[in-house]
């Protein structure tokens, strides 16, 4: 019998994401900000307009290459996000859960989903001498990540048979597309 605590911890939502993207996107954004308010400050509210969609692009491509990768794992399933391609998928589904580069899920449709934005094999922390008599040798994090992540798999509740669902990230397709015209219309605008 599993005690109170680890049964909370399973059924609680978890979050992994790339902390590295998030800092990238945050200082991305800061340095585009600046621009453009450099823009408007030196060259006029106009010509920033006509300025900003190709920061707003690069900002854009940050986003969608850093930050957008995301796997979240809850007491239903399983919802990732590559990049801008999304999958979710109930427990009932999962066959296997296992390494490749990185979280790799076999489903029971034949199809594999990896994550881009979940834990990935890692090599082990080196850890000193006096470290490994106190604590012992101490797995990679990312086998850590990979037991707590099968241990909730098992858990799972056995109607947790949410479908298989895959789609794309509408929201950021939607404002590539506003910047795409943006970008259009600053073009004709100087021509």
């Amino acid at each position: 019998m599993s005690s109170p605590d680890k049964e909370t911890n399973e059924s609680r939502p978890r979050t992994y994401r790339a902390w590295t993207g998030l800092v990238f996107l945050a200082i991305s954004t800061l340095v585009v900000a600046y621009l453009l308010i450099d823009a408007a400050v030196r060259a006029g509210f106009g010509q920033m307009m006509l300025l900003a969609p190709w920061v707003l692009l690069a900002l854009w491509v940050v986003y969608a290459a850093s930050a957008a990768s995301l796997l979240r794992l809850d007491e239903r399933g399983v919802r990732m996000q590559n990049l801008l391609r999304r999958i979710s998928f109930g427990w009932a589904h999962v066959k296997d859960v296992d390494f490749h580069w990185q979280l790799e899920f076999s489903l029971d449709d034949g199809s594999k989903a990896t994550a881009m934005g979940g834990p990935a094999r890692s090599r082990p922390r080196r850890q000193t001498a006096r470290e490994r008599d106190v604590e012992g040798v101490k797995p990679p994090s990312g086998v850590r990540e990979l037991a707590d992540i099968r241990s909730r798999w098992k858990a799972a509740r056995k109607d947790a048979d949410a479908p298989i669902r895959r789609s794309w990230d509408w929201p950021a397709l939607g404002a590539l597309l506003v910047i795409a015209v943006w970008a259009v219309v600053s073009i004709v605008v100087t021509r």
